[in-house]
């Protein structure tokens, strides 16, 4: 059905706007970001006295580097969404086969998104970092729509279709 393979194009090619503009806006608004993960790793709005501090890291250049692996993983899941929707697209109107094959890159950029939102913010700023403890620097909310919407949208994809004509 048509309307159904124009409804995963629509919805794959949002994820892959806001996925090219949340690592825009990393990149672009460095800096408000930037004391996010410096928060979040240096472990400094936690509970006091929590003995998951050991775990906190104080380095710069790793709070760059940490940094730098977000904004990589939201411009990869961008992209191979975007490959992935333009894929779709050209090949709206053909056999069901080929347009099951066209949905290789969305797959990955589900994969991707789900480890930055999920891997990144929910399991190792979330959990390893504590940062659930933070009154001012907990992005577990925000990380769980994205990460709810990524797999919505994946198993949406997921699902196969038939030929246009029925």
């Amino acid at each position: 059905m048509l309307a159904l393979r124009l409804a995963k194009i629509v919805m794959a090619g949002s994820l892959a706007l806001f996925a090219c503009v949340v690592a825009y806006d990393n990149v672009i608004d460095y800096g408000a970001n930037y004391s996010f993960v410096r928060h979040v790793l240096s472990m400094d709005t936690i509970f006091p006295g929590d003995p998951l501090k050991s775990r906190a890291i104080n380095n710069p250049v790793l709070w760059q580097a940490a940094y730098a692996s977000i904004i990589l993983g939201e411009a990869l899941t961008g992209a191979a969404y975007t490959i992935g929707t333009i894929t779709m697209l050209g090949r709206l109107r053909a056999r069901s086969e080929a347009f099951e094959r066209s949905k290789a890159f969305i797959f990955i950029a589900t994969a991707l998104g789900f480890l930055v939102w999920f891997l990144g913010f929910m399991v190792i700023g979330g959990e390893w970092f504590a940062m659930w403890q933070s009154p001012t620097w907990n992005g577990q909310p925000a990380a769980f729509r994205f990460y709810t919407a990524v797999l919505g949208v994946g198993i949406f994809i997921a699902l196969r279709d038939r030929d246009p004509a029925g």
